[in-house]
């Protein structure tokens, strides 16, 4: 079931959104590994070509990181997480055929082949969305409850970076930045491992089957631990 997106693109309430997501000073920044990190896994667990972590300017829609495309955003109206940071549910599942949203252009997407979409959003300590992240796929398939949580999680996981970024970096403390990327990549590192082999033995990650999702969330618990701790 596809989403309800309001009327409009740009809601009223945009300007303080965007006030929030220029706070963090990581709109149109250069790449940096953890977030590189956290892509790569998301397109491993959920097995499709492209996952992206987008931010939603007021014109553009920057990608902070991306795997299986090179561009570095899409204006607003022809990106999908511009609509999805406006949609009613915490993770949306779309496609990109015009009737399913009308807020955007599908033609890029299309254009690509593109015809899947599930994102949750990127959320700032004041509760403004700053952006997604989204997984992408050609083939049009379901979404289930397990994939749903999972994608939430990770998230999570994001949104907790970037606020962990924003501190050290206006506070002067590159140093420690670059340590807490080194330190949060060797937790994501144990659930790479995990998702490498379950791809090669099972054919794929079934989250249906309670054993491999805990397991799975389990090891994420282990990136959460490393952001509570730095975070305070």
């Amino acid at each position: 079931m596809n989403p309800i997106f309001p009327d409009s693109l740009v809601p009223e309430h945009d300007p303080a959104r965007l006030r929030t997501l220029h706070q963090y000073q990581i709109v149109n920044t250069t790449p940096e590994a953890i977030f590189d990190d956290y892509v790569a896994l998301a397109a491993q667990l959920f097995g499709v070509p492209v996952a992206l972590i987008s931010l939603v300017d007021a014109d553009y829609v920057w990608f902070k990181a991306i795997v299986g495309a090179t561009a570095p955003g899409l204006v607003r109206n022809e990106s999908m997480c511009s609509a999805a940071i406006l949609a009613n549910t915490p993770v949306v599942v779309s496609d990109y055929k015009p009737e399913s949203c009308q807020l955007i252009r599908p033609d890029v997407a299309q254009a690509l082949g593109l015809n899947f979409y599930a994102g949750a959003a990127l959320v700032a300590a004041d509760d403004s969305r700053l952006g997604m992240l989204a997984v992408i796929g050609k083939e049009e398939r379901g979404f289930s409850a397990a994939e749903a949580d999972l994608l939430l999680q990770m998230a999570g996981l994001v949104s907790q970076t970037i606020e962990l970024r924003y501190r050290y970096i206006t506070t002067g403390r590159p140093v420690e930045w670059e340590a807490a990327q080194r330190e949060l990549a060797k937790a994501l590192d144990e659930n790479s491992t995990l998702t490498r082999y379950l791809n090669t033995s099972n054919q794929g990650i079934d989250l249906e089957d309670e054993e491999i999702a805990q397991a799975i969330h389990k090891r994420l618990e282990s990136v959460a631990q490393v952001l509570d701790s730095r975070l305070g």
